[in-house]
């Protein structure tokens, strides 16, 4: 195999494979992958915490870590030393054995779903021909963790937490599913390789014809990074665990280790699902311009993962928490309609090819979704919520 910057990491699997005999070559492949995969991702979720916590302390006027090293850097390393030594504290009434197995059940899938992802060219450990099928298959299992942390607990705020975040994850998965369409409807594939390889095109001069210059893509990646912050359970979606009303939510009879794994499960899953709207949307691990083709399409890939992890956390900066009532009736009276909608855009952008030009087409199908978004608008403006009235135990 030739040696190139871009293809640097696969050369050096290949390398590694090679010392083995013939017999391991699967198994030592299985394994480097899923090692890299760790231990890449465990990295980026040191950095993006001390890169949330120092962002979020600057947004809010103040310093945020500075003690723990130079500049406060060593600050994830002493937290992951805290969590490791901290108690384990289990309720006495617990399901012991379904509280354990609670943190696992969420942090397994999304390391599953790590593995259909495209993160550079030839950089993909499972190339499925239904990988965005897997993607979401694996990653529904997240409700039952939360379900299984919530029930085991024994604890009533736990089971509310759950409760609450259950039926925002399950709201929010369709529209999410439903924003996903559009492209599997126009790549006419389900391998998240070819609907990459589908967004190399050029659009106009050196520009890449990316899925999110087209108005149906442009409105189904707004649709798809609003419902993964509240997948995410990211502020301003963050109602599992409003720590002014349920403490911490599914997480409340979690400690040490075990509740370390529910945070690094979230910030996991945000990446993983930041990486499946990069795919989808924006040209995968491609370059923006085909000049800059020379550039690692890893590295490429990983400006874009940034730049949305930057996206997430400013969003938490600046946004204030929404009201149960107002999440889930933002996902089924505006968002669901909104996505679906988005698909007869697409249809009609995909049957218009050869009857109107570019321009055209880009413009009726602009003015059908400023349409759709003024119809849904006023149909919220003009919907009065009942006075609360609160009543207290005499």
């Amino acid at each position: 195999m030739t040696f190139s910057v871009d293809q640097l990491f696969v050369w050096l699997k290949h390398v590694l494979v090679g010392w083995f005999p013939a017999d391991w070559a699967a198994g030592v492949s299985m394994v480097i992958s899923s090692g890299t995969i760790i231990a890449v991702f465990a990295t980026l979720f040191a950095l993006t915490v001390l890169l949330e916590r120092k962002g979020l302390g600057r947004i809010q006027n103040r310093l945020g870590p500075n003690r723990v090293g130079p500049y406060g850097i060593l600050q994830p390393a002493a937290d992951g030393l805290k969590m490791l030594i901290k108690e384990d504290i289990v309720p006495e009434k617990a399901d012991k054995v379904v509280h354990f197995l609670a943190p696992i059940v969420m942090l397994a899938p999304i390391l599953l779903s790590y593995t259909v992802l495209p993160f550079g060219r030839d950089m993909q450990a499972l190339d499925l021909d239904a990988g965005v099928l897997f993607f979401f298959a694996v990653g529904s299992s997240a409700e039952v963790a939360v379900f299984m942390a919530g029930w085991s607990s024994r604890n009533k705020y736990t089971l509310l937490g759950a409760l609450r975040g259950i039926a925002q994850m399950i709201s929010y998965e369709m529209p999410i599913v439903l924003s996903t369409i559009v492209v599997v409807m126009m790549s006419g594939t389900l391998s998240l390789t070819d609907i990459v390889k589908g967004q190399e095109t050029a659009l106009w001069g050196p520009l890449r014809l990316w899925h999110v210059f087209i108005p149906w893509g442009l409105l189904g990646l707004v649709l798809f990074l609003i419902a993964a912050t509240a997948e995410s359970n990211r502020s301003p979606f963050d109602l599992p665990e409003g720590e002014s009303e349920i403490i911490a939510g599914h997480m409340i009879e979690y400690s040490g280790f075990k509740y370390a794994i529910f945070f690094i499960g979230e910030y996991f899953g945000m990446f993983a699902i930041s990486s499946l709207g990069i795919t989808l949307f924006l040209g995968g691990y491609t370059a923006p311009f085909t000049f800059l083709d020379w550039v690692p399409t890893w590295l490429w890939f990983f400006l874009k993962l940034l730049a949305l992890t930057v996206f997430f956390i400013w969003v938490r900066g600046t946004m204030p928490r929404l009201r149960m009532d107002q999440l889930l009736g933002f996902a089924w009276k505006f968002m669901m309609p909104l996505a679906v909608f988005n698909i007869v855009v697409a249809g009609v952008w995909f049957h218009t090819a050869t009857l109107l030009p570019a321009v055209a087409r880009w413009g009726l199908c602009a003015a059908m979704i400023a349409a759709a978004l003024f119809a849904l608008g006023r149909a919220a403006a003009g919907r009065r919520y009942p006075k609360r009235v609160y009543r207290y135990a005499s």
